[in-house]
């Protein structure tokens, strides 16, 4: 299951993280609210993030 988590702090710091997602499409998935957010200032890659799509899912999400 992907799930796509925000958190807002009391100071108003927002943690967006991205779970269940694998390679980079947490990316392409968090791109959209990260630049409506406004500027990031970090980036904490996970072990999914290193993590290769089956080539039977590559095939077919490039299509």
């Amino acid at each position: 299951m992907r799930i796509i988590e925000m958190t807002v702090s009391p100071t108003g710091r927002i943690r967006i993280e991205a779970h269940g997602f694998i390679g980079s499409s947490c990316r392409d998935a968090t791109h959209a609210l990260e630049r409506a957010l406004g500027q990031v200032t970090g980036e904490a890659l996970t072990a999914e993030f290193y993590q290769e799509l089956p080539a039977e899912t590559r095939l077919r999400e490039s299509h």
